[in-house]
């Protein structure tokens, strides 16, 4: 009988610059995601995840996928996979409008009620949507969404 080996997906850090900060806001979450993105921030849109301990303190971030000008892929399966390997507490998320529009759209929020759904399945818990444009950033938290 033949056996498939699942390829293992591992947190995408260096430990020896991945600073270990406390998440307190919204705006020390977008400061600290922004240093992921490179000069890309306004060419294509990617996305990327926070990875939050019980005292909100960061243990990883994985980029999830990077799209064209005006969209990604994010497959909830793995932003879970990465909650459940970590034993994160909870999730930050997080991508970019190389637009400069800060207005989540439709698919936005319908990902974001969705990864929320699922990180309630394995007790985490998303606890913010960041959008970021280059001189700024939207949070679902601050807005009332998350």
């Amino acid at each position: 009988m033949a056996t498939k080996t699942l390829e293992m997906i591992s947190l995408k850090k260096d430990p020896t610059n991945f600073e270990r900060i406390k998440i307190n806001s919204s705006n020390d979450s977008a400061n600290y995601i922004r240093q992921f993105y490179g000069d890309d921030l306004e060419i294509f849109e990617s996305f990327f995840i926070l990875l939050l301990n019980r005292q909100n303190k960061t243990i990883g971030y994985a980029k999830i996928s990077q799209g064209g000008v005006a969209g990604t892929v994010v497959d909830a399966k793995i932003i879970i996979k990465y909650i459940v390997d970590t034993l994160a507490s909870s999730v930050i998320l997080c991508h970019n409008h190389p637009s400069g529009n800060l207005t989540p759209s439709t698919q936005d929020l319908e990902i974001t009620k969705k990864l929320s759904h699922a990180a309630k399945l394995v007790d985490s818990q998303v606890i913010d949507h960041i959008i970021l444009t280059p001189d700024s950033y939207y949070s679902f938290a601050d807005n009332g969404i998350i």
